[in-house]
């Protein structure tokens, strides 16, 4: 019985040895990825509608055409005496002038204004998270929008979160690439370098802890 024991605690120890080794091999022989630049984009960016944006119409002197609208999921808006405008992927600026040619049919040079109300953003403008956050869920982007921004809009990360292996996936110049972010640093150890700004369209990996 003692030998049967014995064989038993060794073949225990030789599969957690050859688990650890997995474990270890598995982390080690991950490409490391580059990090995330720390310095945000140098020039400003106008302001994009998108589909589920609140617009505020206004024709000067013409409340009557005035009124508040919502994108739809296709992009467009309809509004008195014009349809199915497109509006998504526009400035609101650009949009007022849309209109201001589609109403100049059955007005004398109308003034528009547009307002956005509401803000939700074009699709490829969206900040999205996903794995181990506490919420995941896609988000406006917002000017000088940070790290720190987007991990407070979703709650934070869960306890299974490996925050240090977490990456943002970003497209730029129609190339894919990733970068790697220090999560863990930044919300365990309050560490403001690991607060890196983020871009239009980019996405968060949260991966999940190997233990």
């Amino acid at each position: 019985m003692k030998a049967l024991f014995q064989d038993l605690l060794k073949l225990l120890n030789l599969v957690a040895g050859g688990l650890a080794i997995l474990l270890v091999s598995a982390c080690t022989s991950a490409p490391q990825l580059p990090e995330a630049p720390a310095a945000a984009p140098s020039s400003p960016r106008e302001y994009l509608i998108g589909p589920g944006d609140t617009v505020n119409v206004t024709v000067w002197r013409n409340p009557e055409v005035s009124m508040s609208v919502t994108v739809r999921p296709d992009g467009k808006i309809t509004t008195p005496l014009v349809e199915d405008l497109t509006a998504s992927g526009k400035t609101p600026t650009g949009l007022a002038r849309d209109i201001e040619k589609a109403l100049s049919k059955f007005i004398q040079q109308p003034v528009v204004t547009v307002i956005v109300t509401g803000f939700v953003g074009p699709y490829s403008e969206q900040i999205r998270v996903i794995g181990q956050a506490a919420k995941p869920q896609a988000l406006p982007y917002r000017q000088g929008m940070s790290l720190m921004d987007v991990l407070i809009a979703v709650g934070g990360v869960t306890e299974f979160a490996a925050g240090n292996r977490a990456n943002i996936i970003r497209t730029a110049d129609g190339k894919q690439r990733q970068l790697a972010v220090r999560l863990s640093d930044l919300i365990r150890d309050g560490d403001i370098s690991a607060n890196v700004p983020m871009q239009p369209g980019d996405i968060l990996v949260i991966p999940e802890s190997y233990f």
